[in-house]
């Protein structure tokens, strides 16, 4: 289910010249509040503002050149069609986005400035997932999944190999969970070379379907209301489930107005732009009992990408 680490250090090399290494740096004030030393993984200082690139990039460049030619199609909340985007201008590749028509617009037109095709005429991030299937199927295109795929993984997994060339001793990862694409990546690495480090896994109670779906223990549906973390929001398939069983040893299920106060706590202690998304891993360490973990602990700041005025509503209440 998950790739070999062999696969994770090819996307590295892969990799190499296209995306940046982002910093890792310890959070004085998580640590305090911890009791063990805390660092952050900063990918919302990613070049397209998340950490989406490393998987999409290394997606498409393992494609066959016919493939290639025929042009890829992609369902995105916003980041993987960022990436996605990116990766195939530099590849000189025909790329067609679906996105929900609520995703942000700083999203969305990022997209559209990278030169990409955007369709936005679907309700939520399903639908345009559905009718991105649709497409792809019509027109003899090559389908990225955001959140499945050897290749996908491996490129995410970039983001613990970095982790762990720089901070060998870490024993604890707090990842983001949408799909499983970037808790996956990062397992498929770990639980190879460094089986000691625990993955906990973070999401909103707004889209929360990974932790539902290990504590029933089957894939199940839920509902889909509106969520600061919209990079993770939507159901997850059989193969997200399957990853999460082999990549999560826990989850942690934060409120909405949690992951605001971790928004709004990093602009005021690190001085960083987060979106909902990327500040799930800060919220559950903020809300949750960060004693028990045992440390180093790292949290993936997975992206950054998020409206002007929301971002301000949040950070001026």
């Amino acid at each position: 289910m998950l790739p070999a680490p062999t696969e994770v250090i090819a996307a590295a090399h892969r990799l190499r010249g296209v995306v940046a290494r982002t910093p890792l740096v310890r959070s004085h004030a998580l640590s305090e509040i911890a009791g063990t030393d805390v660092f952050l993984k900063c990918e919302n200082e990613q070049i397209t503002g998340s950490f989406k690139l490393r998987g999409a990039y290394n997606a498409l460049a393992t494609l066959t050149p016919d493939a290639r030619e025929r042009g890829i199609v992609a369902s995105s909340a916003g980041n993987h069609g960022l990436g996605i985007a990116h990766a195939a201008r530099l590849l000189g590749m025909r790329a067609r986005i679906f996105v929900p028509s609520n995703a942000p617009r700083v999203k969305r037109d990022g997209i559209l400035a990278l030169g990409a095709e955007v369709d936005e005429s679907q309700p939520h991030y399903d639908a345009a997932h559905h009718a991105a299937m649709e497409f792809t199927g019509a027109h003899g295109m090559t389908f990225v999944n955001p959140c499945a795929g050897n290749a996908l993984l491996a490129g995410q997994g970039t983001v613990g190999l970095e982790i762990l060339e720089e901070l060998p001793s870490a024993r604890t990862i707090v990842v983001p969970v949408g799909g499983g694409g970037l808790v996956g990546g990062v397992a498929a690495l770990l639980r190879a070379v460094a089986p000691e480090v625990r993955i906990i896994g973070a999401q909103s109670e707004n889209t929360n379907a990974m932790a539902a779906s290990l504590e029933a223990g089957r894939r199940v549906d839920i509902e889909t209301p509106p969520t600061l973390a919209d990079g993770l929001a939507g159901q997850i398939d059989d193969e997200g489930f399957a990853i999460g069983q082999e990549a999560i040893d826990e989850m942690r299920v934060v409120t909405e107005e949690e992951i605001a106060g971790a928004i709004a706590w990093m602009a005021k202690e690190h001085g960083a732009r987060i979106e909902g998304s990327g500040a799930c891993g800060i919220a559950a360490m903020l809300a949750g009992q960060p004693g028990a973990l045992e440390g180093p602990i790292v949290v993936i700041v997975s992206g950054g990408n998020i409206d002007e005025a929301r971002w301000s509503a949040i950070v001026t209440r």
